[in-house]
């Protein structure tokens, strides 16, 4: 399933909408996610956006899918003048990444970010997961990853300099280790990138955003988080947001190659 929506504002603050640059962001599937914050802070910067969600996904997690979800979105993107495109995509099949690649070019162009906040996560332990569950994170969040910067690496036809990956990882793996070790190797994959890519002039970051509570967190978890925080409060997508969209900016491209711990604090 796809949607569009298209309207004219100015680009990177300045110029006309065919000057805003293109983000593909993944994992937009619901309001209060950090992906839909950051889709609409980068369009407000004056990108464009093309999102991916998997509402099976969330199906079976215990928050559920969000009916009209993603034309919410979009209609928020489309008031800060972004064309938009939402894409329905299974990351665990290996042949994803390149549909979206293919499908995002031929409806708004090439793309010059991409920002993977996509997961697979389903809360278990060293005793208890099992090989499937394991393998399917490692498809979603690890091999997912690799795909999407191979996808784009070969793609990229932006101005030198411009071209901007950041991914979204966890250190959580206590209790989580099949989430916790896909996100390890998707460290390593993001991180190679701002090697690898380095002729195209494309900077690659990762963040790990600490505990933002989009509505999976148990009332335990949250209380203990916020005891735990030199703030006093949870992390919120906005937090994030407001990373990415400096990383992704001009300003930003100094910062290459990072782990970014962006978590207030927390230890």
């Amino acid at each position: 399933m796809t949607t569009n929506t298209d309207h004219d504002r100015p680009a990177y603050g300045q110029g006309s909408s065919a000057d805003r640059p293109l983000a593909l962001i993944t994992g937009v599937g619901r309001t209060v996610g950090i992906g839909a914050g950051i889709a609409r802070r980068l369009a407000a910067s004056g990108w464009d956006i093309a999102f991916t969600c998997w509402t099976p996904y969330d199906d079976r997690m215990s928050w559920g899918s969000e009916p009209g979800a993603t034309e919410v979105i979009s209609q928020s993107l489309a008031e800060h003048g972004a064309s938009t495109t939402a894409i329905e995509a299974d990351l665990a099949d290996p042949d994803t990444p390149a549909r979206v690649f293919d499908m995002v070019e031929q409806q708004m162009g090439s793309v010059t970010a991409l920002v993977m906040s996509h997961c697979e996560s389903v809360d278990s332990g060293l005793l208890d997961t099992t090989v499937e569950s394991f393998d399917r994170h490692f498809a979603v969040n690890a091999r997912a990853t690799w795909l999407l910067i191979r996808e784009f690496g070969r793609r990229f036809a932006a101005e030198r300099g411009t071209g901007r990956i950041v991914s979204l990882t966890s250190d959580h793996t206590v209790g989580n280790l099949p989430y916790g070790a896909s996100k390890g190797a998707l460290d390593r994959i993001t991180l190679a990138a701002a090697h690898e890519l380095a002729h195209l002039g494309v900077t690659a970051n990762a963040i790990n955003p600490g505990p933002v509570d989009t509505g999976w967190m148990p009332e335990g978890v949250r209380e203990r988080c916020i005891r735990s925080a030199p703030l006093g409060r949870l992390g919120t997508p906005q937090d994030t947001a407001h990373l990415v969209d400096f990383l992704c900016s001009r300003e930003g491209e100094w910062i290459n190659g990072q782990l970014l711990m962006s978590n207030g604090g927390l230890v």
